[in-house]
Order: structure tokens, then C-alpha cells, then sequence
């Protein structure tokens, strides 16, 4: 009577096949996001089951394919092959603020190309750092156009392709004038005046001002 109290017994704690208990292994794995240990995985699995044993079959069957059964100290995760690992990289997009100094001295590029460094900081006010152009440069909103003939031969700057397409340009011609940038309510004390090419007078202060077309004649000089 007793043995077969026992036989019945162990009937009802036998382990799933080997297959089963390889597919358990296998969706715990996946569905965990840290490693797993072996004993974790005995204590997750029905009575009887073998992790251990049934990780060296999934590992085995993953062998060659894009996941790979790896293990990290005592325990296992489901991850991406290593040469495949360039699948993965993402590029990001990197939000820069220009400071105020830079988007003054972008205005003043856009709407006086070709002009030097010179001429930026007269109209400014205040000298122009280095560290400004280069930013600048470096998003290739600005790039150096040909040099002046005057003495010393200064480089200038004039604004780019770049420039336009992310503004919505098709050329430097289409930037907004003075009337445009005060209806927008874009004009304010950041810039003086002077910073926006023929600036009217006094007198002419509610007039529209738009570049003129001998203005754009030296745009993007090769």
C-alpha cells in the first residue's frame, strides 16, 4: 500500500519533458530585463525541472542567430549577437541654444553678407569671441566667403544652404525686413537698429524695408 502511495506521489511532481522545460527557460529569459540565475529559474519552473540542463539545450539552438543565450556571472540573459550589435546604435539629435551673442551675430551675417569680423562687432557694439563663430561654423549655418579688398584682406562670413533649408529659405533674399520682423513682434532691444541692412531714418521709421537687389549682388561668393 505504502509503495503505491509513493509511485502516486512522484506521478504528480513529474517534471515537463526537457522540450517544455526549454521553453520555459527560454520566455523567462525574454521577458526578464536583469540575468537570471539558475536557481531562479528552478524556483520559477514546475517541481523537478532542470535549468540548468535545459539552458545548454536553448543555448545549443540559439547558436548562429541574431539572440544568443549569453551568460553574465552566474546567470543568463537573452541578448543581441555581438556582431550584430551595430543594428542597435541610434542616433540622436542634440538640441543646441544659441546664446544671445550668437543670434546676434547670425543676424547680422545674414542680412550684411558678405562682412567681417569687424564690421559684425562695430555694428554689435562689442567684440565678437571666437567661441561665437565657431559654434556657428560648426552647424554650418556660416561658412567663410571670399576676403575683402582692404587692407589686411579681412575674411567674411555669409550664411549657408544650411542656413536657408532650415529656415524655410530659398534665398537670402526672402529674409523678412524690418516691417515684417516688427509685425511679428520678433524686433525688440536685442538688436540694435543699425544691425538690419538700410535701416530708415527717423523720418522713414514706418516705411517697409526690404533688401535691396544691389545688396545681394556679393551673396555666396565660391
Amino acid at each position: 500500500m505504502s509503495e503505491d502511495t509513493e509511485k502516486k506521489e512522484e506521478s504528480l511532481f513529474e517534471a515537463p519533458p526537457m522540450g517544455e522545460q526549454e521553453r520555459m527557460v527560454e520566455a523567462i529569459l525574454f521577458a526578464s530585463a536583469e540575468p537570471v540565475t539558475v536557481r531562479d529559474l528552478n524556483d520559477r519552473m514546475p517541481h523537478g525541472s532542470d535549468a540548468a540542463e535545459a539552458l545548454v539545450y536553448l543555448r545549443k539552438r540559439y547558436e548562429g542567430r541574431g539572440v544568443t543565450l549569453m551568460k553574465t556571472g552566474d546567470a543568463y540573459a537573452m541578448r543581441t549577437a555581438p556582431d550584430l550589435g551595430f543594428l542597435m546604435q541610434r542616433e540622436t539629435v542634440e538640441t543646441r541654444k544659441l546664446s544671445r551673442a550668437a543670434i546676434e551675430t547670425l543676424a547680422i551675417i545674414a542680412y550684411h553678407q558678405p562682412v567681417t569680423r569687424a564690421e559684425i562687432e562695430e555694428i554689435r557694439g562689442v567684440s565678437v569671441s571666437r567661441g561665437t563663430v565657431d559654434q556657428l561654423l560648426e552647424m554650418e549655418w556660416i561658412r567663410l566667403g571670399r576676403r575683402k579688398m582692404t587692407p589686411g584682406r579681412p575674411v567674411t562670413f555669409v550664411v549657408t544652404a544650411t542656413f536657408l533649408s532650415h529656415f524655410g529659405l530659398e534665398s537670402a533674399r526672402d529674409l523678412p525686413g524690418l516691417k515684417e520682423l516688427r509685425q511679428a513682434g520678433l524686433l525688440d532691444s536685442r538688436l540694435p537698429p543699425s544691425s538690419m541692412p538700410g535701416a530708415p531714418s527717423s523720418e522713414e521709421e514706418d516705411g517697409e524695408m526690404l533688401l535691396e537687389e544691389d545688396d545681394q549682388t556679393e551673396l555666396f561668393e565660391d
